[in-house]
């Protein structure tokens, strides 16, 4: 990996669909956002990237195109550095820029990094981050070498660039049966730019607790809520005479494989759960929605039913007539098939980091970390992150929507379940 003539990687089977649908409203750029007690030292932050760039080598590359798939390619260009002032999750590749498909951005007490999906997962960001801090704190002089080896790896390790879904794909495996279309809100949407985020952080004792109460976990409950506000905007288009020939809500749910199989790559290693409502059975309560999640989430997290995704996802790109497809029109197949097999099968999505831990020395200087998933197309409109940090959890809301309906009745309902909201202007 070291030596930059011989590396280049073909994209994961996850990112191949990436190039094709990518654009500069749905941009597959992921931001992670860590707010410290303090303004940061730009001189430490510098220090800190540099020694990133070589622990990730794998990160500093460029995507190319070939004739058959795209495949990334490493460069010289260092990551770089900007003032974070404007829209999160910017599309990369305008000319300010440099090839990458990686930033940084700082404002004050807050380190943001993004990167294109491209590249990597919920899992992969976090983990960069993760180890930019300890690299800043070290260089700080407040945390030393023996104090993080239980949270840093310091050297890149060639497992770390597997294509781990290829790893564990099986042949001859049932593939996985189409859904039906999944309803969408029905909210206009904002002149360009579109994209805005509404931050709330709540404490992590208190939705813990009321997810204890039902016997459910955080993503299970916060799943729920998001079910059941799709319901309550349902049958209000319905009250209002608005059109809703579909049926069904569904709700995507990133589960990180890595917590299945054993893997230690840092690319991307995550498919979905769908756990989803039929409006045609009527109204259903917050108490049979959580049991539906609750099910749905045991089910389908089993690793052999997550096998049939992944032979159905990889699957297809091993078959011979299709690898000689030339690229523009491989592209142009996975731009409808994202949009009619993906956009069109669920309503929302929830993509739950979950809690991050530091090494002791410096978890004080840390106020929260924040969640920006990628920009929402726009059948979704709208989508939720969330991360825990000590005793706050932080919900992002992305969205590209003129109404703030859907974030109101979200949070109106926590309040109501006895559970404090803070809404935070994080960007």
């Amino acid at each position: 990996m070291e030596n930059k003539e011989s590396f280049w990687s073909p994209l994961d089977n996850a990112a191949k669909i990436f190039p094709a649908i990518r654009s500069q409203e749905n941009t597959t750029v992921i931001r992670l956002t860590a707010v410290l007690t303090e303004p940061v030292t730009i001189n430490n932050l510098f220090k800190a990237v540099e020694k990133a760039e070589k622990r990730f080598p794998y990160y500093r590359v460029r995507l190319r195109r070939g004739f058959f798939w795209y495949y990334l390619e490493q460069v010289d260009d260092p990551i770089i550095i900007l003032p974070d002032d404007d829209m999160p999750c910017k599309a990369f590749g305008s000319n300010k820029e440099n090839r990458l498909l990686i930033r940084i951005l700082v404002y004050k007490n807050r380190l943001s990094v993004e990167l294109s999906h491209i590249l990597t997962d919920g899992h992969g960001v976090m983990t960069f981050l993760k180890s930019i801090l300890i690299y800043y704190f070290r260089e700080k002089g407040i945390i030393h070498n023996d104090q993080i080896e239980d949270f840093f790896v310091k050297d890149a390790d060639k497992e770390e660039l597997t294509d781990a879904y290829s790893r564990y794909f099986k042949e001859n495996i049932p593939s996985v049966v189409s859904q039906p279309k999944a309803f969408h809100i029905p909210y206009p949407l904002r002149n360009k730019p579109r994209f805005d985020v509404l931050y709330a952080i709540i404490p992590v004792n208190e939705i813990k607790q009321k997810a204890k109460e039902k016997g459910v976990n955080i993503t299970e409950y916060l799943i729920a809520v998001y079910l059941l506000v799709l319901q309550e905007i349902f049958y209000d288009c319905r009250n209002k005479g608005i059109p809703t020939p579909n049926k069904f809500a569904r709700i995507e749910v990133p589960v990180n494989l890595r917590h299945i199989y054993p893997s230690k790559t840092m690319r991307n290693f995550s498919l979905f759960v769908i756990p989803e409502i039929d409006f045609r059975l009527g109204r259903y309560s917050f108490d049979e929605i959580l049991k539906i999640v609750y099910h749905k989430m045991q089910l389908e997290t089993d690793e052999k039913l997550i096998s049939k995704i992944i032979s159905r996802n990889v699957g297809g790109e091993k078959k011979l007539f299709i690898r000689g497809i030339p690229i523009w029109l491989k592209s142009l197949v996975l731009y409808f098939k994202y949009y009619s097999e993906g956009a069109n099968q669920y309503s929302g999505v929830v993509t739950n980091l979950g809690k991050i831990d530091l090494p002791e020395s410096i978890c004080n200087r840390v106020e929260y970390f924040a969640l920006t998933p990628p920009p929402p197309n726009r059948k979704l409109k709208i989508n939720c992150g969330v991360i825990g940090y000590g005793n706050k959890l932080v919900l992002s809301f992305g969205n590209i929507s003129r109404s703030k309906d859907f974030e109101q009745k979200f949070l109106h309902f926590l309040t109501r379940q006895g559970i404090h909201v803070k809404i935070e202007n994080i960007i």
